[in-house]
């Protein structure tokens, strides 16, 4: 069944009967969005930060769109070589993808510190610095580490790989005592 459509005919009207009210509304409210980011003194709705920048409207509003999540205002730190973020003075929250061009550049004292150990010029947060040492030892000092798990000495070559050394079996003293 087709359909025509005069040229004097809406694109709300024409919406509506091809969707019914919720597409009309829809690019109604799209078109409206549309015309109040064109003007150009229109001051920003959202309040993101990454690594001390303002993070535009739009990008925040393509950011949720494609991860489909909503993002909260706030203060936020983003280190780009592995995807590693979290809030401004916390330890890492989780990890998006790498190489995202986001923010400023990443501080050292973008997680607040306080340990001596350094991943790609981010002092880790103390809570960080705990969960690695549930993994394997962790000594002051500068360190690298890239989207797959590879570390190593800033500036030298890999030593190993953080994902490996995660999924290793834990040796017979850390098990948990079994009882018959």
């Amino acid at each position: 069944m087709s359909r025509r459509y005069s040229s004097s005919q809406s694109t709300l009207s024409r919406l509506y009967g091809i969707g019914g009210a919720d597409l009309a509304l829809r690019y109604h409210e799209l078109s409206e969005d549309t015309r109040a980011n064109s003007t150009p003194d229109r001051t920003p709705r959202r309040a993101i930060y990454i690594n001390g920048a303002r993070i535009s409207d739009e990008d925040v509003g393509t950011m949720e769109r494609v991860w489909n999540t909503a993002l909260r205002d706030g203060r936020y730190w983003y280190d780009r070589a592995n995807g590693a973020c979290g809030v401004e003075g916390g330890p890492c929250t989780g990890f998006i993808p790498p190489g995202l061009p986001l923010g400023g550049p990443l501080m050292a004292n973008a997680s607040g510190g306080g340990t001596g150990v350094f991943v790609n010029g981010r002092e880790l947060h103390p809570q960080d610095v705990f969960a690695l040492t549930r993994v394997l030892p962790v000594w002051p000092g500068r360190y690298w580490m890239d989207a797959v798990g590879n570390f190593g000495w800033e500036g030298g070559p890999p030593v190993g790989n953080l994902v490996a050394a995660m999924q290793m079996p834990k040796t017979a003293s850390e098990r948990p005592i079994q009882c018959a």
